[in-house]
């Protein structure tokens, strides 16, 4: 069935922008165009929709004004801003709560080792520039529990049926001088991991009712963002949608702001890490990390096996950023806890790869040894810069 208005699908990774346009009638476009090239424009996808529509509809489509939304049916995006800002550590400064005595809990981790006969293991960056305790304690009600008994303020069964006592409740008092402190340091972003909360998420709640009331901008609860039980990966996964989510929420506003309305009158999807679309208001950190090369994934699982074919597919996308490595033989495989670029979310997602190497990538050599990153100079500019004609230093590119 020939659309009546234009529906566009768009891939914004981290180098390059590829957009795909059904028009009105049928005929079919697609453009590739950088995705940071500021002296051009502001926002590649927009900029993409704009040419679409200035060619197609033969009339001119102002670069500086809003896009008149009433020809786009809908819009629907795969993204790696999340992916990006995870490889390359560039998300949000953010400082973690955790129950009193747990304060280095995800920095040990689980103390995993892949390379189990390697001589200097190099522990992975945490997310977070600061800790702060929260003085509350729940535990499990347990016969022959062990731990040095307390008293028990109240008990009460969890979420999952679970009994538990509260020991300890939330000193809120000194938690809010703490978090003044966080907050005039500049951190706006915040992830609370409290022992148990996976069952019994009223602490969190409180806590991050408080951070909300003194400013804070981003509060990722780990009762919300994955209420899974043990602790370890439910933190890593609050912390990575506390770094990750306002670098979401940051790209959407200004990718609404170059349309009318802001976009209200256009159905708007983006793709999230387990293949599936949604809405741009529950577009999160934590879904959203594998949210480019689950569209690749998608894609190319429907082209492989339109036709009833059978056979295993590897897919192997190598962006100028990232690589991204999956396989198709006839169902979409998914885990729902993976470790990406040292960090281990706990969500369903597609069973991809990802390592920080692309098209892009630069070598350089420091002490006789062979580095894959771009020189300092480099790191404001899109990787190949040279290579796409913007005048900087010219790379050494492997693709």
């Amino acid at each position: 069935m020939e659309p009546a208005k234009f529906q566009f699908a768009i891939d914004r990774g981290g180098t390059f922008t590829d957009v795909f346009a059904r028009c009105p009638g049928g005929k079919v476009r697609v453009l590739k165009l950088l995705s940071e090239d500021p002296a051009n424009y502001r926002d590649a996808p927009t900029e993409g929709i704009r040419r679409i529509l200035q060619e197609e509809c033969e009339e001119p489509v102002p670069r500086d004004s809003p896009i008149d939304t009433s020809r786009i049916e809908w819009i629907r995006m795969g993204t790696t801003v999340a992916t990006n800002a995870l490889l390359e550590r560039k998300g949000e400064r953010m400082a973690l709560l955790i129950t009193r005595g747990f304060k280095d809990l995800l920095h040990i981790g689980n103390q995993s080792r892949p390379k189990i006969f390697d001589l200097e293991i190099v522990m992975p960056e945490v997310l977070y520039e600061e800790v702060i305790e929260v003085d509350e304690r729940v535990v499990l009600q347990q016969a022959g529990c062990q731990l040095p008994k307390s008293d028990v303020l109240e008990v009460g069964t969890g979420s999952t049926g679970e009994r538990v006592e509260v020991w300890r409740r939330v000193d809120l008092a000194q938690l809010e001088d703490q978090l003044r402190g966080v907050l005039a340091r500049g951190i706006r972003s915040l992830a609370v991991v409290l022992l148990h909360s996976y069952t019994w998420s009223q602490h969190e709640q409180q806590v991050g009712q408080l951070a909300r009331t003194l400013g804070f901008l981003q509060v990722s609860l780990s009762s919300e963002v994955m209420p899974m039980i043990r602790v370890v990966p439910r933190g890593y996964t609050a912390c990575a949608d506390a770094y990750l989510t306002p670098c979401i929420r940051s790209y959407i506003t200004g990718f609404r702001a170059g349309f009318q309305r802001t976009l209200k009158d256009v159905r708007v999807l983006f793709m999230q890490s387990d293949g599936g679309l949604t809405p741009m208001s529950k577009f999160n950190g934590s879904r959203a990390i594998l949210s480019g090369p689950a569209g690749g994934v998608v894609g190319y699982a429907v082209t492989t096996h339109a036709d009833g074919g059978t056979e295993p597919v590897i897919g192997f996308d190598m962006g100028g950023t990232s690589t991204d490595v999956s396989r198709y033989a006839g169902e979409f495989e998914h885990v729902f806890e993976a470790t990406t670029a040292g960090i281990t979310i706990q969500a369903p997602q597609l069973d991809i790869n990802t390592v920080a190497a692309g098209g892009g990538s630069m070598l350089s050599f420091r002490y006789a040894r062979q580095v894959k990153s771009p020189p300092p100079t480099l790191s404001a500019t899109p990787p190949g810069s040279e290579n796409h004609r913007l005048g900087h230093l010219k790379p050494f590119a492997v693709g």
